[in-house]
């Protein structure tokens, strides 16, 4: 163990949140160590401001519980103290064992699939056994507010120094533990701009498909770490350039081979670049309009493909594409109704926004989905570069701006050009 004195390290206790402190401070003087630990002492030492504020210690989850009266506990398959405040969770963990020692005894505690996924792993252990037992070394930093000392017991120091993502053990077991580590590198490396080691990168390839043993749910919570974070675009590339990308979009990747060739990628990485750019600016995301977005064109050649072979009129077989498309999806990540909803109104308004004749585009407007509606067809005449949708584009944007005496114009002008055509 390399042990950092106060005065050798950049964390201050006034840059720690003060539930996280309280919580810290009451486990110590109960007599339990305590230590914050993972992101938030990887933040703090980058200069960065942490998200949230987790804690260690050799206290049980019941005992936790005991301490603290606004505590309960979550989790089966690792039990965790979540602490509650009113505008903030302090996530409590006890220090971790290695399950081997007393998986064969105790199932309830320790518990594994054939393949080697970690079902259930509650056994507790040391300090120095829990820094072992962590993923990466750069999350493996122990701070304590009883002496103020930082330590270190894996080098995750130095890795974070040299910008480093490596894992803790052998990669290969690691990723077999638990194969959503390897989405967790990818989105470490993009997020810190740090470079992944390369024994921990070597097996990622190989062990992509270990993602299909995942939930979906677990998934799609990952999914949204990784490309709504403001970062996407890059997570995206390693995605693609360790063939993690497929596992999570089978659909999108049936129908395209990552090259920048195609319009349905341009669509994927022109959406992932304004929601990074919003969330780089302090705007809010959509993950209904990214996935709305990722999966137009897959959308478009099952329309298609559902017309020619069923013989269907265009609107039935674009209803029933939707269906199997979001079917199809959330196989893989398990996208909840609330947003599929928003996607399904985001993808119909497309084909009724064509449609502005008599009182359809003030009833368009009036349609609470309808702005996301539109900066989804401003994205797809972005990327398409189509003369009409351009125009279309441009129509709906004065539209909306314009007083009722030029709108009254402007919808008199698309009766006289129908006219024209008849």
């Amino acid at each position: 163990m390399t042990t950092i004195l106060p005065g050798q390290h950049t964390i201050s206790r006034k840059d720690i949140s003060e539930n996280a402190l309280k919580v810290l401070y009451r486990l110590n003087k109960s007599g339990y160590e305590s230590y914050l630990v993972g992101g938030s002492v990887r933040d703090l030492l980058l200069g960065k401001k942490p998200k949230d504020f987790d804690i260690t210690t050799n206290a049980t989850p019941e005992q936790v519980r005991k301490l603290f009266r606004n505590c309960r506990l979550v989790g089966r398959r690792f039990r965790l103290a979540h602490v509650m405040f009113s505008q903030e969770i302090i996530e409590v963990a006890t220090f971790r064992g290695h399950h081997e020692k007393l998986a064969d005894s105790n199932q309830n505690a320790s518990k594994k699939t054939q393949n080697g996924i970690l079902l259930r792993d509650n056994i507790f252990g040391s300090i120095e056994e829990d820094a072992q037992r962590r993923d990466f070394t750069i999350n493996s930093l122990y701070y304590g507010v009883r002496d103020l000392k930082l330590r270190d017991y894996v080098d995750g120091l130095r890795d974070l120094q040299q910008g480093v993502i490596r894992l803790i053990g052998d990669p290969e077991t690691r990723y077999r533990e638990d194969p959503v580590r390897m989405l967790r590198a990818i989105r470490f490396s993009a997020k810190l701009g740090m470079t992944i080691s390369d024994t921990t990168a070597r097996p990622i390839p190989c062990l992509a498909s270990l993602l299909h043993d995942i939930p979906p749910a677990r998934l799609f919570e990952e999914s949204l770490k990784l490309l709504l974070a403001g970062y996407g675009h890059l997570t995206y590339l390693k995605l693609c350039k360790y063939q993690l990308f497929k596992p999570l979009f089978p659909l999108i990747s049936r129908y395209f081979i990552p090259n920048y060739s195609t319009l349905m990628e341009r669509t994927l990485v022109q959406a992932l670049k304004n929601i990074d750019h919003l969330f780089q600016n302090g705007m809010r995301v959509n993950s209904a309009f990214l996935f709305a977005a990722m999966l137009w064109h897959p959308l478009l050649e099952h329309t298609n493909k559902l017309s020619k072979i069923n013989h269907l009129g265009y609107y039935d077989a674009f209803a029933l594409a939707i269906n199997n498309v979001l079917d199809e999806q959330c196989r893989s990540l398990a996208i909840p109704k609330r947003i599929t909803t928003l996607m399904r109104e985001i993808w119909q308004l497309q084909l009724r926004l064509t449609r502005r004749q008599g009182r359809r585009a003030h009833k368009l407007m009036e349609h609470p989905k309808f702005r996301a509606a539109y900066d989804f067809l401003v994205l797809r005449a972005e990327v398409e570069g189509n003369q009409e949708m351009l125009h279309l584009t441009e129509w709906w944007g004065e539209f909306q701006l314009a007083a009722p005496a030029r709108q009254t114009t402007m919808l008199n002008s698309l009766r006289k050009d129908s006219a024209r055509y008849r």
